[in-house]
C-alpha cells in the first residue's frame, strides 16, 4: 500500500492542536511578538527558526505558560490556555540546559515527575522502562548525569519529558550542547522518537540546517514576525521573500528590474550586461524592482561558453573546499561575486579550475526564483 502523505495542514476538516490567533506579546515599548497567527497540528514537528531576538522562544515560553499574551489568544486541543497554569497545561518543555537532577540517577529523573503526580509503582516502573528503551539508555540507568555523555544527557531530559505523555513538548535549542556530528545523529534519533510516541513536537532553533532536517513545517520569523511557513522543501526550493531566501542556505541574490511577457521575465541588472531570463507565476510590472534567487548548486561552471538562457563570464576569486563539494567564488566584471558548487566526484589534483582562471557561468531559466520583496 502507498503511504499517505502527512499533511494535515492541508486538510480543510482538519483542527489544529495550536493555535495561535492574532497574538501579540510586548515587554514595555518593545514589541516581541507582532500580531502572529498559526497553526500547529497533531502529530508535527514544528520548528520555529530565526536568529536571536526573533521572538522565536517568547512564542514558546507562552505555549508553556512562563509568558502571557499582551493580545490574542492561543488554543491547545480547542481550549483557550490564558488561564491555565504551566504545571496543569498538557505541555511539557525540554530546556537547553537539560536541568537534570545531578544526585538522582537516570532512572530517577526519568521517574521524577510521575513520583511528583502520585502514579503507583507499577505504573512508574512500567512507563521509566518504556522511556529507557526508547532512548536506548537501559544500559546506564543506574549512571549519575555526569557519569555518562553530553548525548546522552540530551537523551535522558528528552525521556524524562516524555514520560508524562504530554500531548506538545516544546524543545528549546536542545541540541546546542552537541558536537556537529553528535548533533547531526541526535536529529535523527529525535525524528525517530517523534515518530514512535505521535507526540507533537515544536523546536526552537537558530540553526538553518538542523530545523530542515527535523521538521515537518519551518516557521522561519524576524523581528516578532511570521515570515513564511512551510514545509522544509518549499522554503528552501520557493522561498518568498529575500529574507528567506537569504536565511536558509547558500543563495546568489542580483538585484534587478522586470520586464515581463507571460511567465518569461528579463531582468535588466547590470550596465552593459545581457539581461537574465527567468520564468515565474508572479505579476511583475514594467520596470519593477526585483531579486533573482539561485542556489549555487544550480549555477554550472565551465571553460567554454555554454548553451544555456543564462550565461556569464568572470573569474574565479576564491574556492572553498569541503570534501563533497567546492564552491567557487567567481567575480564578474561588474564586481558582483556568483558562487557556484560542483560535486567533488574526482580527487582534488584532478580540479578542473584553479584561482585566477577565467570560466563561464550559467544557469536556465527556471533555475532562479523571481522575487518581489
Amino acid at each position: 500500500m502507498p503511504q499517505t502523505v502527512f499533511a494535515p495542514w492541508d486538510d480543510p476538516n482538519e483542527k489544529p492542536l495550536i493555535s495561535f490567533q492574532r497574538v501579540t506579546k510586548r515587554f514595555g515599548d518593545f514589541t516581541a511578538i507582532d500580531d502572529i497567527s498559526l497553526d500547529i497540528f497533531s502529530r508535527e514537528f514544528f520548528a520555529l527558526l530565526g536568529p536571536s531576538g526573533c521572538g522565536k522562544t517568547t512564542l514558546m515560553r507562552m505555549l508553556a505558560g512562563f509568558e502571557t499574551p499582551t493580545e490574542g489568544k492561543i488554543f491547545l486541543a480547542g481550549q483557550d490556555i490564558a488561564p491555565v497554569p504551566p504545571n496543569k497545561r498538557a505541555v511539557n518543555m525540554m530546556f537547553q540546559s537539560y536541568a537534570l537532577f545531578p544526585h538522582l540517577t537516570v532512572w530517577d529523573n526519568i521517574a521524577f515527575g510521575l513520583k511528583r503526580e502520585g502514579k503507583d509503582k507499577d505504573a512508574i516502573e512500567a512507563r521509566v522502562n518504556e522511556m529507557l528503551k526508547l532512548t536506548r539508555l537501559e544500559k546506564f540507568k543506574s549512571r549519575k548525569p555526569h557519569q555518562i555523555s553530553g548525548g546522552q544527557r540530551q537523551r535522558v531530559a528528552l525521556a524524562r519529558s516524555l514520560a508524562k505523555a504530554p500531548k506538545l513538548l516544546l524543545l528549546d535549542e536542545p541540541l546546542g550542547a552537541l558536537d556537529a556530528k553528535l548533533r547531526q545523529d541526535t536529529q535523527f534519533e529525535l525524528v525517530d522518537i517523534q515518530e514512535k510516541t505521535g507526540t507533537t513536537f515544536v523546536i526552537v532553533t537558530h540553526d538553518q540546517e538542523e530545523a530542515m532536517t527535523v521538521a515537518s513545517r519551518v516557521a522561519v520569523m524576524d523581528e516578532g514576525k511570521l515570515m513564511q511557513v512551510s514545509t522544509p522543501d518549499r522554503i528552501y526550493e520557493s522561498p518568498d521573500s529575500v529574507y528567506v531566501a537569504d536565511f536558509i542556505g547558500d543563495v546568489n541574490i542580483i538585484e534587478g528590474r522586470a520586464h515581463q511577457t507571460g511567465d518569461n521575465v528579463q531582468v535588466i541588472w547590470a550596465e552593459g550586461q545581457p539581461p537574465l531570463m527567468a520564468k515565474t507565476q508572479k505579476d511583475f510590472s514594467l520596470d519593477q524592482q526585483c531579486w533573482l534567487a539561485i542556489r549555487p548548486e544550480k549555477v554550472a561552471i565551465s571553460a567554454e561558453r555554454p548553451q544555456a538562457p543564462n550565461t556569464l563570464r568572470g573569474r574565479i576569486l576564491d574556492i572553498a573546499y569541503l570534501g563533497n563539494i567546492s564552491t567557487y567564488h567567481v567575480e564578474l566584471p561588474t564586481g558582483h561575486v556568483i558562487k557556484a558548487q560542483e560535486a567533488n566526484t574526482r580527487r582534488i589534483a584532478r580540479r578542473s579550475f584553479t584561482w585566477e582562471d577565467e570560466v563561464w557561468l550559467s544557469w536556465t531559466d527556471t533555475a532562479g526564483v523571481l522575487l518581489d520583496r
